[in-house]
């Protein structure tokens, strides 16, 4: 497949999806100086690495154009490709019933509306394995966040409960917040002990976007850390528990995506109707650079917990496969 072909058929398939107008010109575009350029002067830029020196070409349609050129078929292209009439409700079904459990959720021991035992008999109604609790860390006290004490004592109660749930499992976990240096709020051998660690950025989420980029790689780079919590720290519906709308945090994607697949962390899908979490563009960049995901629901309450159909959707949407994603049994706790 030649690039400028590869590129064209890349911005039909977004335009036929409905995607955002200001994708399918970046592809056309690129497409158009392709073009008029020869192929030996694209080898050539594509071996040095200066493809995205020329106008209108950007990180990701170099990375179509060096694709093509090596004789493949794009990842971007593949991907779309491979969604192409696939009716999503079914995808998103498919996926949703591949999901064993959810690695995100909150009680009474932080800002949850239900205790443990609540959460637990509603995530075994509807079909659930197990369920991970992850109350808020100590500097969220807005959310009543857990102190060293309180969560050692919550993973103690967890313990007791769950000989009751057996074969269903309660798992022990937390939401700890990401602090401005990308250290953990919470003690290392408390992390250590629970079965999954979610590290969210809560504070300062209008920093520089470098010291963004610094302060997240320091939080996944740490090996007590499963899975980074709703990257942007978007709200995109107003009213309820959040009030108004919040812009995304501003980071290179790329750099903190690498880091995620190079950890092992997974991505979370975040399901919150009010945060959509990573917004598609960046889910794909995520999937097209090999990490894998989490799909969770966040929940606060027990019928939110089937929250996860819109995590579903938005992966489906995006050519994610169950096995990218590790609350379907990939991981030896997921």
């Amino acid at each position: 497949m030649e690039p400028v072909d590869a590129l064209r058929q890349i911005a039909f398939l977004l335009e036929r999806a409905g995607e955002p107008t200001y994708r399918v010109r970046a592809f056309r575009g690129a497409a158009k100086v392709v073009e008029d350029l020869p192929r030996e002067e694209l080898e050539e830029r594509a071996l040095a690495e200066t493809l995205t020196e020329l106008p209108g070409v950007g990180k990701v349609t170099a990375l179509a154009i060096t694709e093509a050129l090596a004789g493949q078929t794009p990842t971007y292209l593949r991907r779309l490709e491979a969604t192409s009439g696939t009716d999503l409700s079914e995808a998103a079904a498919r996926l949703r019933e591949a999901l064993k459990g959810d690695l995100h959720s909150h009680t009474t021991w932080s800002d949850g509306g239900s205790p443990i035992e609540e959460m637990a008999e509603a995530a075994r109604a509807i079909g659930h394995s197990y369920l991970t609790i992850t109350d808020h860390s100590p500097r969220l006290t807005v959310a009543r966040g857990l102190s060293a004490e309180r969560l050692a004592e919550q993973i103690e109660v967890i313990e007791g409960l769950r000989e009751r749930f057996a074969p269903f499992e309660i798992r022990t976990g937390i939401e700890v917040d990401i602090l401005a240096d990308g250290s953990l709020d919470q003690d290392p051998a408390l992390l250590a002990r629970l079965d999954c660690v979610v590290a969210s950025v809560h504070s300062a989420l209008k920093m520089d976007a470098e010291e963004m980029t610094r302060r997240m790689v320091a939080a996944v780079a740490n090996p007590h850390v499963d899975v980074l919590g709703h990257c942007t720290g978007r709200i995109v519906q107003a009213g309820g528990r959040r009030g108004g709308l919040r812009a995304e945090s501003r980071f290179d994607a790329e750099i903190v995506f690498e880091a995620c697949r190079r950890f092992g962390v997974a991505v979370e899908i975040n399901s919150r109707p009010d945060r959509l979490d990573p917004p598609k563009r960046l889910l794909r960049l995520a999937y097209e650079m090999g990490c894998v995901f989490a799909i969770d629901s966040d929940a606060h309450a027990p019928g939110q917990l089937d929250w996860l159909v819109y995590g579903c959707e938005r992966a489906a949407l995006c050519g994610v496969e169950p096995e990218r994603v590790v609350n379907t049994g990939i991981w030896p706790l997921s």
